[in-house]
């Protein structure tokens, strides 16, 4: 293989994974010079020019002229008699620079060359990636979905490199093909058996916050800060968020006119609720805020061991606690609480626990009545049957069957 073919073969694969014209000429002057050097010894003086214009390459072997008979390392010295071969004027002590030419090489040698060439490549490329990515940890990036697997999928970015998002860190809702473009924020990024890794993910909180500032244009100017955010991805979201501008309603730009800005946000994560509350210093409102829509009546804190007794109105603990108890979850993540909730204590006192109905109505009933906040008979009785039915998921006839049970105990 000639030397410019030799050039030209690995320019094409610099070219295509995009690594500048320097970084390229200064791989291919070490590792001749490296593979020279395995030759004649490290001791050799060699020099390695490139003309990338050109796409050649000259190699010389540098030696000092010694009297004949004198040569103790062919690598390091050239007789006289042998150096006036090449220009009749030299003289002991010159140095000769010889060039040597790639067919002087032996195959095994131009195999070297080619493995050397692409494995620098390839770790330079995987210093590359790794380093890329380290410093977007926490940035939106768009990929193309390549390959779906059980426990991830592959994503290629616009250079082609392989991204990984696990099955974990996607929305439960989310389905993808191939070919589909999908918007994720870079999670972590790892050495794995010697390889970068770079994972992404839609269920972070910090996609969100990112969305936030693509979305809202305070945000992103730093006029509206983002100070916390907790996710129950795919299901429901709370952001609190501060303005330092008494002229900028912070929930109201968060939400757009009519929802307009908070409304792309929203459909980016498969209809997940999100709840944008004022965030304050005085955790009483805070709380309050935070189990939103729910109307709070009264408040006890313990700080001391950092939990909430609220108490409410009967029909107001089904919105505090929420489908699945995702509101009072977050609530609590919210707000670094633990909140158990109280009906008012002058409310209707008698009042019967469902466990008590266990021989009339079945397990998974109750347990898909207290799901939703209704322990009591009462509780359940303060909601329509059709309200019950939507947010517990049962049917319409069982929940009339349940409150006709309630309601000849209540009677009785």
């Amino acid at each position: 293989m000639s030397t410019v073919n030799l050039i030209e073969s690995f320019s094409e694969f610099k070219e295509m994974k995009n690594i500048d014209r320097v970084t390229m000429m200064g791989i291919l002057e070490d590792v001749f010079k490296g593979v020279v050097k395995k030759k004649y010894g490290e001791e050799a003086n060699v020099d390695v020019i490139i003309n990338p214009d050109k796409g050649d390459l000259e190699i010389w072997l540098n030696r000092v002229i010694v009297e004949d008979g004198m040569s103790e390392d062919d690598a390091l010295e050239i007789e006289l008699a042998e150096a006036r071969k090449i220009e009749p004027d030299f003289e002991v002590g010159e140095e000769v620079s010889q060039e040597l030419k790639i067919p002087e090489f032996l195959r095994r040698n131009i195999l070297s060359i080619k493995q050397n060439l692409q494995g620098r490549i390839m770790e330079l490329e995987k210093d590359h990636l790794y380093n890329k990515y380290k410093e977007r940890v926490g940035e939106i990036i768009t990929g193309e979905v390549y390959q779906i697997w059980k426990r991830e999928t592959l994503i290629l970015d616009d250079e082609g490199n392989e991204l990984i998002m696990p099955k974990d860190q996607q929305i439960k809702t989310d389905f993808f093909k191939k070919g589909d473009t999908v918007r994720a924020v870079v999670w972590k990024v790892e050495m794995y058996n010697n390889s970068p890794r770079v994972l992404l993910s839609r269920t972070a909180p910090e996609f969100l916050e990112k969305l936030f500032e693509q979305e809202v244009p305070e945000v992103m100017d730093g006029l509206i800060t983002i100070k916390r955010i907790v996710r129950e991805p795919g299901e429901r979201a709370k952001v609190a968020v501060e303005s330092y501008d008494d002229r900028i309603d912070p929930v109201g730009a968060c939400v757009g006119m009519k929802g307009s800005r908070i409304h792309g946000i929203v459909r980016e994560l498969r209809n997940e609720n999100i709840d944008v509350i004022n965030w304050t210093a005085n955790e009483q409102l805070l709380i309050q805020r935070a189990l939103s829509p729910a109307k709070i009546g009264n408040i006890k804190l313990d700080h001391e061991r950092k939990r909430a007794e609220v108490y409410m109105k009967p029909d107001q603990v089904a919105l505090a606690i929420g489908k699945g108890g995702h509101n009072i979850k977050l609530a609590g993540k919210l707000t670094g609480f633990d909140i158990d909730v109280y009906r008012d204590s002058d409310e209707v006192t008698d009042d019967v626990d469902l466990e008590e109905f266990a021989d009339e109505i079945e397990h998974w009933i109750i347990d898909a009545l207290k799901g939703i906040g209704c322990d009591t008979a009462r509780s359940v009785l303060d909601l329509s049957v059709e309200e019950l039915a939507k947010r517990t998921d049962l049917e319409e006839e069982t929940i009339a069957e349940v409150v006709k049970i309630l309601k000849n105990e209540l009677e009785a």
